[in-house]
């Protein structure tokens, strides 16, 4: 079992910090200013070695309303809370205020511990722990352990410290998992070993040696070394409260309440879908976009919240919202948020992060109730669908869905076996494990044959549409990736065909009308009688007037694909034939000389430079003829 973190919680002045002392021998108040005051400022750390050899992680959280911030700092890595009232006040402000960030941060387990009994009578010391019991009545402290002490006698710590050894004895707090996760409480430099950062590993593990990002910065450093309750040691886990020494970052570039954590474990957003509670303590409705403030972790970040199907939230209600964050922030479903009003200060509400880093909602859509559905039923399979459905034609890798889900490795694979035997996932890039949804990946399938549909409509007489237009008409900037497995899928399904560039749909065929045969006709004829002397194409376009230009180009365009025209250029084509018959004299005379110049080739045609140039440079562009000075030899010759 992993170590377990225990934090104070209660009003200011009600002896928490003298309680811990008392408990463990330490002061966690270390500011000159601390003591001067006799108030808890900043998170103060202790610990605990429990009788069952367990070691218990201590965070001491100040009281006072100034200080709230820094309580709910502390309080986001607690796995149980203790939380304390005095004797001679009893319930006060902040003890309810406490008790709501408690609640609102997922708190399950702790103990009550009522201080001072020493000061009051033992008939008011009565009064105070029936209206404690009353005021955690349906909670998740109702049944909790109520044990009353002085920390100034010592009366009643030891029976504290049993029932803590009861209670981490019996529990069965989750190991560590994943990329390891520490929300940076304090940021420091010290002489002879640079910065050094601390908090409280809220997941996985990390070692000497390693890299260490920041998150939402993305900085990186390496790790020097660690200390876990002041002890050097090698490894940091979740539940550890832990000093990391680092390498390559000075003290200035990292601040209090980023993430510290494994490498592109994180990506950060400015944006969060959200499970939000509204405390009934809430002074007046809460109304779409208030600005207010969000404290994740160990940050404080300005933002709003947006209510997806409401105008305004009563006091006591819940709502599915999406938080517009003013700072980027990296968080995994599951990580708990609290919210306080901008001003006046005062905790309002909070709740669950349930995606770290969504598209933008339009809010009153249907499909926004359906989509928070999916994320409270948390079926993982169900969640892996939904982001990856979302991530729409860019698909997502398997490292950037486990970023998503806040799974890993393994475990991650296991859920994706189903989705991608059933393809309800396509897996398009095998290197990667890049993956699209079948819905999507249908709908582009059905996009891409109306394209091509409509195209051959419009262009009957042209053989297919070239390949980079047709991505373009389907979405501006698909991938190549996925483009070319659409392709492929396609063809061997024998949806479509691939001709050189051109795409086709498979059962279209090039078919001329009665005009359109007769102009080929002609054409052939033309280009027949010309042989290898033929007109430029702007002069067979004007022997050919009576029929339009577009036309014209079609059918020579049909003639090439058929192999009854050569181009040569823009500007000329041959008859096939006159060129395969050209072609054999070429070869015969290559075969037998080795080598042509141009003069001989105009010999050998009886052409003039005109044609003869272009045709030698076909004849090197089809790999017939290599060009070697200003000599052509025949190529096949050259590979032998």
């Amino acid at each position: 079992m992993r170590e377990v973190i225990l934090g104070t919680a209660g009003h200011v002045d009600h002896g928490k910090t003298s309680f811990i002392r008392a408990l463990t021998g330490i002061d966690t108040d270390r500011l000159k200013e601390e003591k001067e005051r006799g108030i808890t400022i900043e998170l103060g750390f202790a610990y605990l070695d429990l009788p069952c050899g367990h070691r218990l992680g201590i965070v001491d959280v100040p009281g006072h309303e100034k200080f709230v911030k820094n309580m709910v700092a502390g309080a986001s890595g607690m796995d149980l809370v203790v939380f304390i009232v005095a004797a001679d006040e009893g319930i006060m402000p902040q003890t309810r205020e406490h008790f709501e960030i408690c609640r609102l941060l997922g708190i399950q387990r702790g103990i009550i511990v009522i201080t001072k009994k020493d000061m009051v009578e033992p008939d008011w010391l009565a009064l105070v722990i029936d209206d404690v019991r009353t005021f955690f009545a349906d909670s998740f402290l109702e049944e909790a352990p109520l044990l009353t002490v002085s920390s100034t006698t010592g009366d009643g710590i030891e029976e504290v410290r049993n029932t803590l050894d009861t209670l981490v004895a019996a529990s069965d707090f989750s190991a560590a998992h994943g990329p390891f996760r520490m929300p940076v409480d304090r940021v420091f430099s010290m002489k002879g070993f640079g910065t050094v950062i601390t908090g409280t590993a809220i997941s996985g593990r990390i070692n000497t040696g390693e890299d260490l990002m920041f998150y939402p910065s993305r900085k990186s450093a390496k790790i020097r070394g660690i200390q876990v309750h002041g002890k050097d040691t090698q490894e940091a886990e979740a539940g550890h409260r832990t000093a990391i020494n680092i390498q390559g970052l000075e003290k200035e570039a990292i601040n209090r309440g980023e993430m510290a954590a494994s490498v592109d474990c994180l990506q950060p957003s400015y944006l969060l879908d959200a499970h939000f509670f509204y405390l009934e303590s809430a002074r007046k409705n809460y109304k779409n976009r208030t600005r207010v403030r969000i404290h994740l972790g160990t940050a404080e970040i300005m933002g709003r919240i947006v209510l997806l199907h409401d105008e305004e939230l009563d006091p006591g209600s819940e709502a599915n919202v999406q938080i517009l964050l003013e700072e980027q922030a990296g968080c995994w479903p599951g990580d708990r948020y609290v919210i306080r009003s901008y001003s006046p200060i005062h905790t309002i509400g909070g709740g669950m992060v349930l995606n770290g880093s969504p598209r933008k909602r339009k809010r009153f859509r249907e499909e926004n109730r359906e989509i928070f559905t999916t994320y409270r039923e948390n079926n993982p399979e169900d969640l892996a669908l939904l982001h990856i459905r979302e991530s729409g034609y860019k698909g997502l890798t398997l490292d950037r869905l486990a970023v998503k889900m806040g799974i890993f490795g393994n475990r991650l694979k296991k859920i994706m076996q189903q989705p991608l035997s059933s393809r309800k996932i396509i897996l398009i890039e095998q290197e990667k494990q890049r993956m699209v949804s079948a819905a999507v990946y249908e709908k582009l399938g059905i996009k891409l044959r109306s394209v091509l549909t409509s195209y051959h409509q419009k262009n009957p007489l042209k053989a297919g549409l070239p390949k980079e237009e047709l991505r373009s008409l389907l979405y501006r900037r698909l991938d190549q990736r996925l483009f070319q497995f659409l392709l492929n899928d396609l063809q061997k399904k024998g949806e479509i065909a691939q001709d050189g560039a051109l795409i086709r749909l498979s059962d279209h065929k090039v078919s001329l009308k009665e005009d359109e045969k007769i102009l080929r006709r002609e054409l052939e004829a033309f280009y027949k009688q010309a042989d290898l002397a033929p007109p430029t194409i702007k002069e067979v376009m004007a022997n050919f007037g009576k029929y339009p230009q577009h036309l014209l180009k079609e059918v020579l365009a049909i003639m090439v694909r058929d192999d009854a025209l050569s181009k040569i250029s823009e500007d000329l084509y041959f008859y096939k034939p006159s060129m395969e018959s050209l072609k054999e004299k070429l070869v015969a005379l290559l075969i037998k000389q080795e080598e042509i110049d141009t003069p001989a080739f105009k010999e050998l045609t009886g052409l003039s430079r005109k044609f003869s140039i272009p045709l030698l440079e076909y004849f090197d562009k089809t790999k017939v003829t290599m060009r070697v000075g200003d000599k052509r030899i025949l190529r096949e010759k050259q590979n032998q």
